[in-house]
């Protein structure tokens, strides 16, 4: 099966060694992934701030970037929720408006061929043993937008559950918001400053050495938190650790 990753803006520039992850993951299960060099944003920022009409060039750009793989594959919940639901609100919008329906035309093939990692990894490729070893006491947090928009469900606690040497701790309030959600952070920095340290002191009682969701944004936002707070919990991007195997060091 040949996938295109979508590694997204913030990963892109912050942590590209999710993309690596994600990479090693995937052909470690047999499955050739591509990097199209062209890919940009996908619009949700614009989206989400209210430029829709400035998202659309973007999702234009998507989907013919992405249009000739069998699946695009992204470690970003929130990306994948934009594209896979969004878009086609996009084309909706453009048809209200009187535009036609040339956009929806564009960007209905790709919205449902993109998935975010686990689901990908659970759905598409039916596995949830994937051949990790992690020997580190985790907790996971459910990030907004994989947890109410694209419903991800159990499919990252039954991949962190087959990792051999991982102890999955619960998370206290585990299902509430970081307080991240983008532009919110900007916008609300104060309340989003104090949903950030409620997460962060939950993490810490779990007595997790890790804490790992499927949105970096969300672990750079917590991430920040606990260094400030000085807590000895480190923010892990899921891929990284279902891509650690016994063969080196975990991450």
């Amino acid at each position: 099966m040949r996938v295109a990753l979508f590694l997204t803006c913030v990963n892109d520039t912050l942590y590209p060694g999710t993309g690596r992850a994600v990479v090693k993951l995937l052909t470690r299960l047999g499955v050739e992934v591509d990097f199209p060099a062209a890919q940009t944003c996908c619009g949700q920022a614009h989206y989400n701030t209210g430029y829709r009409h400035d998202a659309e060039p973007l999702a234009r750009r998507f989907a013919g970037v992405f249009a000739r793989y069998e699946a695009v594959v992204t470690p970003s919940a929130s990306c994948a929720l934009m594209v896979r639901e969004l878009y086609p609100r996009l084309g909706e919008r453009a048809r209200a408006e009187g535009r036609g329906d040339a956009l929806a035309r564009t960007l209905a093939p790709v919205a449902p061929r993109t998935y975010e990692l686990t689901e990908f990894l659970v759905d598409v490729l039916g596995v949830t043993d994937v051949g990790a070893h992690y020997p580190h006491r985790v907790a996971y947090h459910p990030t907004c937008h994989g947890l109410r928009g694209l419903g991800l469900g159990d499919r990252p606690y039954r991949l962190l559950r087959a990792v051999r040497g991982l102890d999955l701790v619960d998370l206290p309030g585990a299902e509430e918001c970081c307080g991240f959600g983008g532009t919110f952070a900007l916008k609300n920095a104060d309340v989003s400053a104090a949903m950030g340290a409620d997460k962060a002191r939950s993490a810490e009682s779990t007595g997790a050495q890790v804490l790992c969701a499927a949105d970096n944004s969300c672990l750079m936002h917590i991430g920040g938190t606990m260094s400030r707070l000085r807590t000895a919990v480190r923010p892990v991007h899921i891929a990284e650790i279902l891509a650690s195997t016994e063969e080196e060091p975990a991450a």
